[in-house]
């Protein structure tokens, strides 16, 4: 006879029946023993006595499930799972299957797949710990979040660029993405222009203390020390031009919700972009907006309000998100910017602007600007070479206290040649303590010669 496995449970019910089969106890003594109904007692003893012990064992014993993973399915995820060139994760695995392969499976069968072949998650699982939860803004439009994350992108160990880039609150939608060397200036200036040409201009723009848009240093000059307020950086002013309020977090955590997008993207924009083997930035720039689009299809979520907070952009974007610098036109009508010269047209009946007050705005595409008033006065096209804006020093006092070492040098700081009697003279070391006059000296005379007059008492 074969031997048969039974399971505890099956082996308690053999003797019952096996008693109850000889005639030592009834069926419902049998049934209140083995844990049974007297029915299902009764259709067991059945069973047993045509086929023996082995009627205890279910009819499905040894039979494979019909809910069972297909083996072409289970082959996949154990693909996908080794993959060599890519980790991916159990939830995008079921994503790739169904997207690619047109293959159904649910995030816990990948799950039990990979536990079934003792392969380490791609993320290691915490703890949750206490927070408490900052709600959603309840309009489209209210708050603006704003960071950049550095992270090698393209593949492990390679070079390591920012993603800069804007989400809104209320529904986690991502508003716009750019990638850029580091985080400048220029990033957080295409983002917002992206973000203000397309959905509009928000209430408020939550970020960090990063000093594109907080001023960071301690120096302060006579203006701002009068004011008491330091003058804000260049997108800050833009951004108090537009009306925005712009809100700097004291901590990562108080700006969670883009932080975990972060997370997000490290795992889930890594993998997208390896699997096409994207090799530049260019190239990855390029995918960026495609992926946004799938990115928000799948877990942005409706605001609590249909009422939206978003409102029109101004025509003179371009120039509001700019570099600003006050300038004072030359005698001979001209404006510099470091090396960029901009000639200044006549105005109203030939009028010159020279010493006039000015400001000189640098535009994202390298143009320079020239208002008087908030009329535009002159313009320049950008130059061949420019790529990226970045902020220059425009704050006087802090030129004046560079030490002269590092000034560059004028006409009249040119040396001058010098007699030999100069050169002689300049080579004498001084005295370290001041020499009394002679007994010669004319002060000497004059105090003998002219002795004061006496006393008359």
């Amino acid at each position: 006879m074969d031997r048969i496995l039974m399971a505890v449970r099956e082996a308690r019910r053999l003797g019952p029946m096996e008693d109850a089969l000889k005639g030592r106890i009834t069926n419902q003594e049998g049934a209140e023993r083995a844990g049974l109904s007297l029915r299902q007692f009764r259709r067991l003893k059945e069973r047993v006595r045509r086929m023996g012990p082995a009627g205890l064992l279910h009819g499905n014993r040894g039979r494979s499930s019909g809910r069972r993973v297909a083996a072409e399915i289970r082959e996949r995820i154990v693909f996908w799972l080794r993959r060599p060139e890519v980790r991916v994760n159990d939830c995008h695995i079921a994503e790739k299957l169904w997207e690619v392969e047109g293959l159904r499976a649910s995030r816990e069968t990948v799950r039990r797949v990979r536990r079934a072949l003792e392969i380490a998650p791609k993320r290691r699982r915490r703890a949750r710990q206490h927070r408490r939860r900052r709600e959603r803004e309840a309009r489209c439009g209210a708050m603006m979040l704003v960071d950049g994350s550095p992270f090698s992108w393209l593949k492990d160990g390679g070079e390591v660029f920012d993603l800069v880039g804007a989400m809104d609150d209320a529904t986690g939608k991502i508003l716009s993405l750019t990638f850029r060397p580091h985080e400048d200036l220029h990033g957080y200036g295409l983002v917002l222009r992206e973000t203000f040409s397309t959905q509009g201009l928000p209430e408020r723009v939550y970020g960090d203390r990063t000093s594109v848009f907080e001023r960071n240093d301690p120096h302060w000059t006579i203006e701002e020390q009068l004011q008491g307020r330091q003058h804000p950086t260049h997108l800050r002013q833009a951004l108090e031009e537009l009306g925005i309020t712009y809100i700097a977090a004291l901590s990562p955590q108080a700006k969670g919700r883009i932080e975990r997008l972060w997370q997000t993207l490290q795992d889930r924009l890594v993998v997208e972009l390896r699997l096409r083997a994207i090799p530049t930035q260019e190239q990855a720039g390029a995918f960026l907006p495609e992926f946004i689009a799938d990115f928000n299809r799948r877990f942005a979520v409706p605001a609590r309000e249909t009422r939206s907070a978003w409102r029109r952009a101004p025509r003179e974007l371009d120039l509001i998100l700019s570099c600003r610098y006050p300038r004072t036109v030359a005698n001979d009508n001209t404006v510099r910017l470091e090396e960029r010269l901009v000639h200044v047209p006549p105005g109203p009946g030939r009028r010159s602007y020279a010493q006039c007050r000015i400001e000189l705005r640098e535009l994202l595409d390298g143009r320079l600007v020239v208002l008087h008033h908030g009329q535009r006065i002159a313009e320049q096209r950008p130059p061949s070479d420019f790529t990226t804006l970045k902020p220059r020093c425009r704050r006087l006092g802090r030129l004046a206290q560079k030490s002269d070492a590092h000034r560059a040098p004028r006409i009249n700081d040119r040396p001058r040649p010098r007699s030999e009697t100069q050169a002689t003279t300049a080579a004498k070391p001084k005295p370290t303590r001041p020499q009394r006059p002679g007994t010669d000296h004319p002060w000497r005379r004059f105090r003998h010669s002219n002795p004061p007059p006496a006393t008359v008492r």
